[in-house]
């Protein structure tokens, strides 16, 4: 009897330290006034998913236009930008409350939206009409459409405002806009098919990766130069600056890698294997780690900057494409584009019962062909009173807000995806099949 009971204690012990050091670790407890949300656009149904990063439970399905693909986040309001392809319009949605509030009409064929610094005006390329509709973000108004080059895929807004670098993969080139004259300032000849831009923080260079040609294009934004067209992998799809602005990694979706490259010397630095179709890539706020989904093998690949090394292989769900991270940045969230879900993937404190240092936490659906996801976090003024699901809203909010990702995906990995849709037709969830992406002439996938 004795020895039973021993028994059935040390079981009891040894399963209540397996539990602690196996358990997953909790978000920080900001208190009940704090919100952290994901927002994920699905284009087939036509809604946004909301996900409630404090428990990790659906929170919302929120009805937009049709054919939601561009998404982002206001830094200095709670706010949320949907870009709503086929009704060529914007879908504001107050993230207190994730409600639509307003919907701002746009030209035809947009796809990605940038929201400048100071959270008061957004840019849109509108793909089939040549132009960028610019937005007045406090009013919920189009100040104006300005003319670029043919077929407009990205308009993204420098760090400081001044400056909108537009990539037109029509005419392979890409127009600079005055943002204060609202008026191009030039329009540089560059490489085929630019896509993805990447601009630096002190607002001197851009880089422009050109799907086309396998490279990437380096311009000087003061003199409005182009200063060099580097050779990367092939079909340069995403561009992800360290937060320095140092280092520049380019996702090869072609040719399996990516390529880092040293932006104040303009040199590529070394290409480096890392999956099958890498798609998008996201960097740590402290720059120790590299994220990215590989399109091709269902799987995250994490590098470690400071070594250089790839350290670890994630399988996640089908075709991978947009990352984001939670605020703490204890968890990766990865749009599974296919399968039509969000994984989300712990990262922790090695143990010596559990050596590794990340695992699945969960695997949280969505709807049918999501495309790109983006986090917002946030504290409300006053605790909001709870409701039977422990959600709540009051219009009044202050201190932190905070977004993590990348919202676009390139318009090239649109493509690949109607190939592969076209030739095996998956329903992602109940009946309803993938269906035939718009195209802009051909192009190319954020937040990023």
């Amino acid at each position: 009897m004795r020895k039973f009971l021993f028994l059935v204690v040390a079981l009891v012990t040894a399963g209540g330290l397996g539990w602690w050091y196996f358990q997953e670790s909790q978000l920080p407890n900001y208190g009940p006034a704090y919100r952290e949300y994901a927002y994920v656009t699905n284009g087939k149904s036509n809604t946004v998913s909301v996900i409630d990063l404090r428990t990790f439970q659906p929170a919302a399905t929120i009805p937009v236009g049709s054919d939601p693909t561009g998404l982002a986040a206001n830094r200095k309001k709670n706010e949320i930008y949907v870009v709503n392809t086929e009704s060529n319009s914007i879908s504001v949605i107050d993230a207190e409350r994730n409600q639509v509030v307003a919907t701002i009409g746009v030209h035809a064929g947009p796809y990605f939206i940038d929201v400048s610094a100071d959270g008061k005006r957004a840019y849109v390329a509108n793909s089939k009409s040549a132009n960028v509709s610019v937005l007045d973000l406090d009013r919920r108004l189009v100040l104006g459409n300005v003319r670029v080059g043919a077929s407009p895929g990205l308009a993204r807004v420098s760090p400081d405002g001044a400056t909108v670098v537009v990539s037109n993969r029509g005419d392979h080139t890409v127009s600079l806009i005055d943002a204060k004259q609202l008026t191009v300032r030039n329009t540089i000849p560059i490489c085929p098919e630019p896509e993805d831009i990447a601009i630096l923080p002190d607002n001197n260079k851009a880089f422009v990766a050109c799907t086309g040609s396998g490279q990437v294009a380096s311009i000087d934004l003061k003199t409005d130069e182009l200063l060099a067209l580097l050779d990367v992998g092939k079909t340069p799809v995403d561009l992800e600056l360290k937060p320095d602005g140092g280092e520049l990694v380019v996702a090869n979706f072609d040719s399996d890698n990516i390529s880092i490259i040293e932006t104040s010397t303009n040199e590529v630095g070394g290409s480096y294997l890392i999956g099958t179709h890498p798609a998008r890539g996201l960097v740590t706020a402290d720059s120790s780690r590299l994220y990215v989904s590989n399109f091709g093998s269902n799987t995250i690949a994490v590098y470690d900057i400071d070594i250089g090394k790839l350290i670890a292989t994630l399988p996640v769900g089908s075709h991978p494409d947009g990352l984001a991270l939670s605020r703490s940045e204890n968890y990766l969230l990865v749009l599974d584009s296919q399968s039509g879900d969000v994984t989300v993937i712990q990262k922790r404190s090695p143990t010596k019962l559990e050596p590794t240092e990340y695992s699945l936490l969960t695997m949280i659906p969505v709807g049918v062909q999501p495309n790109n996801i983006v986090v917002k976090s946030f504290v409300l003024a006053r605790p909001a009173p709870l409701t039977n699901s422990g959600h709540g809203f009051t219009p009044n909010l202050y201190g932190l807000s905070h977004i993590r990702c990348r919202p676009e995906r390139s318009l090239s990995i649109r493509l690949r995806m109607d190939q592969m849709e076209s030739k095996d037709p998956i329903c992602s969830r109940g009946s309803e099949p993938f269906g035939h992406q718009p195209r802009i002439e051909k192009e190319s996938s954020v937040t990023r």
